[in-house]
């Protein structure tokens, strides 16, 4: 049976214990997945991951890092935006049968004897899961309204005393 070259992989069989850095680049249409490649995800997509290997697990951290390229939800105005994520997972060397009914998400069992694991399908999901609900452009006054945590709102020097005074009399209070 042949299969297909992983596209994000890394080969663990050999790896010495510490850890290691990969870095991988890649593009929406090498996943071959109609959700990526339809997409904002235009250029290039940097994957780095960092895999720590102790004597009984490895753990592995996976960032990405990419420019999209999305229409503001309000005017649709063309805008871009650099999407990071990060992902996390835990492979505990085992046999089947230490753990046959064991189905815990927090981590993935594999054996001692695997050459190597492959991260495409988790990349495919950090990617995914980085999209923004919401994308509003600031050039505009009107979607500039909506675009949540880009601009800090100043409050008056007044109104900020009287809160924390109001906050310390209560933590006075409950003393």
């Amino acid at each position: 049976m042949h299969k297909e070259k992983a596209l994000i992989e890394i080969r663990i069989a050999g790896l010495m214990q510490g850890a290691h850095s990969f870095d991988f680049t890649c593009r929406a249409e090498d996943f071959r997945d109609r959700e990526l490649s339809g997409t904002v995800f235009t250029r290039d997509i940097a994957v780095k991951v960092r895999a720590e290997k102790t004597e009984y697990e490895i753990t592995v951290i996976i960032r990405t890092e990419t420019v999209a390229d999305f229409t503001c939800d309000i005017c649709l105005a063309p805008l871009s935006r650099k999407l990071e994520g990060e992902y996390r997972i835990d492979y505990l060397y085992s046999t089947e049968e230490d753990h046959r009914n064991d189905s815990d998400e927090d981590y993935r069992l594999i054996d001692r004897n695997t050459v190597s694991i492959d991260l495409t399908e988790e990349v495919r999901e950090t990617l995914l899961l980085s999209l923004p609900m919401k994308v509003t452009c600031t050039e505009n006054p009107d979607c500039r309204l909506f675009s949540a945590g880009n601009e800090k709102t100043e409050t008056p020097e007044e109104d900020r005393n009287t809160w924390q005074e109001s906050l310390e009399k209560l933590k006075n209070k409950y003393r």
